[in-house]
């Protein structure tokens, strides 16, 4: 098989199948994420931000251990 061969036969695959797996993908995680029990898993980590906005995190934090 020679190289262009390959790279026709690779580029199809990609522009084909790899499209949809990376869609399916993608999709699989926007409902992973946003699934009914996921709220209170979620809710904490979205605060890592804005956790410590008056003053820098101390060493003896509870919440910077807790990562």
């Amino acid at each position: 098989m020679d190289t262009m061969e390959t790279y026709s036969l690779l580029r199809e695959f990609a522009d084909s199948w790899m499209l949809l797996a990376l869609f399916a993908f993608f999709v699989g995680m926007v409902v992973w994420v946003f699934r009914p029990g996921a709220t209170k898993k979620y809710e904490n980590p979205s605060n890592i931000p804005f956790r410590h906005e008056d003053k820098p995190a101390s060493d003896g934090d509870a919440d910077a251990k807790e990562a």
